[in-house]
């Protein structure tokens, strides 16, 4: 057994062992890198790379594709949130593309209705789509090549079809109560069903609105010819989405949050985003011994201290996060190493709590694809885009092609809370890409799937900082998830030694045993830089259908 590793950074994270236990190596290259959970997005964000975009552009790019080949998950309808560390200044960029609530909502629209809680599909629970302002945000800053230029795969797709991988399959055959709406069903259920793994499937209005952003970029969006399709699709809901709601949205550069975690700088979104909850995560852990097995993970205290620092940072988050622009976030204070401390104590080592209370602290006043991308100088885009649950609202405007987000269903009735529903407003949003550098290396990263993020960032960060891990095993290697914020309840692959699973059961946790390879704790992505080497380095989780693709080297044309 042994603790943190000691070896030097030269070798310690792209370490070969023999008789591995990780299923696949990681994509290694001197040239950029783009990591999806399709492999058609990641081939097309690598093209891009080859043609001299910027990671960032090979990051939209991919995630266009994404839209049409998981329509469940991402989407044109959807948010964005995006990390993009720039390798020449070592700067790193925060991007909040999430959507806010219409003008003409507010609680008393909503119980006028007969609502006495968010709805959690259905018009009433769409905000504007803020995935296409992210695109043309990030292009305007990082862009090196025409913004049309970015889209041509993910038109293709949708226009001529693309073979339904097998994961995308299973949810989308588990998604069909959600497309119930006359629009819905036409787009997304050919034939009246879901399409099967290997089957062909064609999105003719989905490639028209793509056709559309690339002649004229956010303004066929949110003034032209898609927002007429919206509100379209609004007032034939009885929706309070205006025309204004769309013209006057704009995202917003975001400075991250970050804190130090046994010497690498972990980096995250600030409120409205959960990303806080990995960061006070980490602090916590630090006061434990993060002891592991060899090739066996971490040991039962590592394990129930992350699984109780867990329950302490939601119950901070759930608590304090809302929009910023509404309320006074105690970041600082949630943050701070003291605070951490304090809140560590309240950990005890032998039995696990059935719930805890957040903090006092100084208050003044489903689903997701997450995608990252490295090119040949070092930048590194991590990004994260989601309709919130599978098909999102479950309402389509007409001959678009993409489902509206449901992620206005996370603000509460509460008055009194931080995320209470108001007039164009931003709810807590649980889509968190991730970032971490130390010396000479830098990572994006993240593992998409609702509240099970934070916790997964922190066992990925683990994995790599306390076990040495390179970053293709630190994504594949067991994990939990906690799903709820009281209780003892916890799911855990059966991955993890039993030994250990009757050591946590016997602290009072509940386990719910897993597959192997669950898709409940989450799928995720990971790029690497060695700006020592200047080497690229790719991981992508079994978990999903995705790949780590490096980029082409293009003949003459």
């Amino acid at each position: 057994m042994t603790t943190s590793p000691k070896a030097s950074l030269n070798a310690d994270y792209v370490r070969i062992q023999i008789g591995r236990s990780q299923a696949r190596s990681m994509a290694v290259s001197t040239r950029g890198i783009v990591a999806a959970e399709n492999p058609l997005a990641a081939q097309a964000g690598a093209v891009v790379l080859a043609r001299g975009g910027h990671a960032a552009e090979a990051a939209i790019a991919a995630n266009a594709v994404m839209g049409v080949v998981a329509p469940m998950m991402n989407g044109l309808g959807g948010d964005l949130f995006a990390i993009v560390h720039d390798a020449a200044t070592g700067a790193v960029h925060g991007l909040n593309a999430s959507g806010w609530s219409p003008a003409g909502t507010s609680i008393e629209f909503l119980t006028a209705r007969g609502m006495q809680a968010m709805p959690q599909n259905g018009i009433h629970s769409a905000t504007v789509p803020g995935a296409v302002s992210g695109w043309m945000a990030l292009h305007a800053k990082f862009g090196r090549l025409p913004f049309g230029s970015l889209l041509p795969a993910a038109i293709a797709h949708a226009e001529e079809g693309f073979a339904v991988s097998e994961i995308t399959a299973l949810e989308w055959q588990g998604s069909v109560v959600q497309l119930r709406d006359r629009n819905a069903t036409a787009t997304f259920l050919p034939g009246g069903r879901a399409p099967a793994a290997g089957e062909l499937f064609r999105n003719a209005g989905l490639a028209r609105t793509l056709r559309a952003i690339a002649k004229d970029g956010g303004d066929a969006f949110y003034r032209g010819e898609v927002a007429t399709r919206i509100l379209a699709c609004s007032a034939e809901h009885g929706g309070a989405l205006a025309a204004a709601d769309l013209a006057d949205y704009e995202p917003e550069w975001v400075t991250p949050l970050t804190t130090n975690y046994r010497g690498w700088d972990v980096y995250e979104i600030p409120p409205n985003s959960q990303g806080v909850a990995a960061l006070v995560m980490l602090n916590i852990l630090e006061h434990f011994p993060m002891a592991f097995e060899e090739h066996r993970g971490p040991t039962a205290d590592a394990l129930h201290a992350m699984i109780e620092a867990k329950k302490l940072a939601y119950a901070d988050m759930q608590r304090y996060v809302g929009d910023p622009r509404f309320s006074k976030i105690p970041v600082e204070a949630m943050l701070s190493k003291a605070y951490a401390r304090e809140r560590a104590r309240l950990i005890d080592p032998r039995r696990a709590k059935e719930s805890v209370d957040a903090g006092a602290l100084p208050v003044h006043g489903g689903d997701t694809t997450y995608l990252c991308a490295v090119d040949a100088a070092g930048n590194i885009a991590s990004l994260i885009q989601s309709n919130f649950a599978n098909f999102g609202s479950g309402v389509v405007p007409e001959g678009a092609g993409f489902v509206l987000q449901s992620r206005g269903g996370l603000f509460t009735f509460d008055r009194s809370h931080p995320n209470a529903l108001a007039p164009r407003k931003r709810p807590l949003q649980t889509v968190i890409p991730a970032f971490m550098k130390r010396d000479h290396l830098s990572v994006g990263f993240g593992v998409m799937g609702g509240w099970n993020q934070p916790q997964a960032h922190v066992q990925v960060v683990s994995n790599i900082v306390d076990r040495a891990l390179n970053i293709q095993q630190a994504l594949e290697a067991p994990r939990f998830v906690k799903l709820t914020f009281p209780g003892t309840d916890v799911m855990i692959e059966s991955r993890v030694p039993e030994s250990v699973r009757e050591s946590l059961a016997r602290r009072g946790h509940d386990i719910d045993l897993q597959g192997e390879f669950s898709n409940m704790v989450g799928g995720g992505q990971a790029v690497m830089h060695d700006a020592r080497a200047k080497v690229n380095y790719g991981a992508s989780d079994p978990r999903k259908d995705g790949a780590a693709i490096p980029e082409p080297v293009l003949g003459p044309t």
